[in-house]
């Protein structure tokens, strides 16, 4: 299979991160659960002003696929998203598409099943490598009150604790010291308490990488812990969906606190 190189142009979503990272500003990132995508219409016009807000990044992925429309729904954002980068958020080797901007290659590194720590990783290495696509080497932790989310279903791994920061700190310095460039702290979908700031602000001191937290970020006060504990992109997925206002809402905010950022 021959091996193409990522364009220059492409490779834009690791800048993203890094000079969020390195300039102290916070970002917020859209997750969107390709199951869903089709039921909540986010095609329709509804979300023409994406395309010239302050969104950092678009994700994509889940960790079910239950219908087999990835390429749609990563082609239909591409249409109203404008110069807004589509990543993979990928929840197994067949959430792959060229279409996108960037993907995710993530390891589980808070779990112990193999198969997604390096088997999923094995099959979609080649079909990546095919890509003319920029991928970024990231470091996933799960990581809550002991909810049961559907990634701790799937994945078959236990979350790390929340009220232990040191576990977390140390499973991610782990992953820094394998080389991973990017790190990402998971609540899981849907549940109710997001990653502890101690956690965060734990991981943050150990790895001092770009730093991306979701789960459980359904308010403006959750955010601004998560930005204050060291976050430096919020990642909101489920919140939207049952209140799509709330993207807008979580948009004004980081303008907002960046802004602040830029007076004091």
């Amino acid at each position: 299979m021959p091996i193409r190189k990522v364009s220059k142009c492409r490779k834009r979503v690791s800048r993203i991160l890094r000079d969020l990272h390195k300039r102290g500003r916070k970002g917020v990132a859209w997750l969107v659960d390709p199951d869903k995508f089709f039921d909540f219409q986010y095609g329709d016009r509804r979300y023409d002003w994406i395309k010239d807000s302050e969104l950092d990044l678009i994700l994509v992925g889940g960790s079910h696929l239950r219908q087999d429309n990835f390429k749609d729904v990563v082609s239909c954002i591409k249409g109203f998203a404008g110069d807004i980068p589509v990543v993979i958020f990928p929840g197994a080797q067949v959430q792959l598409d060229e279409g996108a901007d960037a993907v995710l290659f993530l390891s589980l590194i808070s779990g112990r099943n193999p198969e997604y720590l390096i088997g999923q990783q094995v099959l979609a290495a080649p079909i990546v490598a095919a890509m003319d696509i920029e991928v970024l080497p990231t470091a996933y932790l799960l990581v809550n009150d002991g909810e049961r989310s559907s990634v701790q279903f799937i994945s078959q791994t236990i979350p790390l604790p929340n009220n232990d920061p040191s576990v977390a700190s140390s499973t991610a310095l782990a992953g820094k010291f394998l080389g991973m460039k990017f790190f990402f702290l998971d609540a899981g979908s849907g549940v109710k308490s997001p990653v502890s700031p101690h956690v965060i602000s734990a991981v943050k001191a150990a790895v001092n990488r770009p730093l991306l937290v979701g789960g459980g970020i359904d308010s403006c006060d959750k955010m601004i812990t998560s930005y204050n504990a060291g976050a430096d992109l919020i990642v909101i997925g489920n919140a939207i969906e049952k209140a799509p206002a709330f993207l807008a809402e979580a948009l004004k905010l980081k303008s907002l606190f960046n802004l602040s950022l830029h007076v004091n």
